[in-house]
């Protein structure tokens, strides 16, 4: 998942923006990519994460339940906060991870999980975040040849306050395995990840 950079010299122009400046051993990132126990795992398994948490982000309602977001009536997106320390990993290479665990094409939702609450997004903090997920957007319309349905999100304009899920929900992959892994062989989550990125799902 991390064989590729995408656009490399001007991702690398638009990182080096004195916005990423203010505290360089620890940044945020949000990535929406459907279900968040997989966006989740994704990012779990990089190096150079300090921290994650599933959440809720994007809708108006304070504090809400995944009940209330899953019944489609707060307007949040399932949501993924990455901590993490950009001398040993780059948002880039956070965001080949995102595209590569999740299906940017569908505008009804990712693989098996359909609804408004796992539409597909990128949230950003600053105006280097922004324009490498736009450039970085392009690149896989360009790769895939279809149409990108995911929104990339200003959230420090709004702003957007990120909603951390129930304890129950956070590491889920890890916490709770077996049910997880019934989940993904049931949603046929592999498979339809390598039809749509080939090795680079792996």
């Amino acid at each position: 998942m991390l064989k590729r950079v995408f656009l490399g010299g001007l991702l690398a122009l638009a990182l080096s923006s004195t916005a990423f400046a203010a505290n360089p051993a620890k940044q945020i990132a949000v990535f929406a990519g459907g279900c968040f126990w997989s966006v989740q795992k994704a990012m779990d398994h990089m190096p150079g994460i300090l921290a994650t948490r599933a959440g809720f982000m994007g809708g108006k309602v304070k504090n809400p339940t995944y009940e209330e977001v899953t019944e489609h009536g707060t307007g949040h997106l399932e949501a993924v906060e990455v901590t993490f320390d950009p001398t040993k990993v780059s948002y880039s290479q956070l965001m080949d991870a995102f595209w590569h665990h999740t299906d940017p094409t569908n505008p009804d939702g990712v693989i098996c999980d359909y609804g408004p609450n796992y539409h597909t997004a990128i949230f950003t903090f600053s105006d280097a975040q922004f324009a490498a997920a736009n450039a970085s957007k392009a690149a896989v319309a360009k790769e895939l040849g279809k149409p990108i349905v995911t929104q990339i999100i200003k959230a420090s304009e709004t702003p957007l306050p990120f909603y951390p899920a129930e304890d129950y929900h956070q590491h889920y992959w890890k916490t709770h395995t077996i049910a997880y892994d019934s989940y993904a062989l049931g949603c046929g989550r592999s498979q339809a990840l390598h039809r749509l990125w080939g090795k680079l799902a792996d």
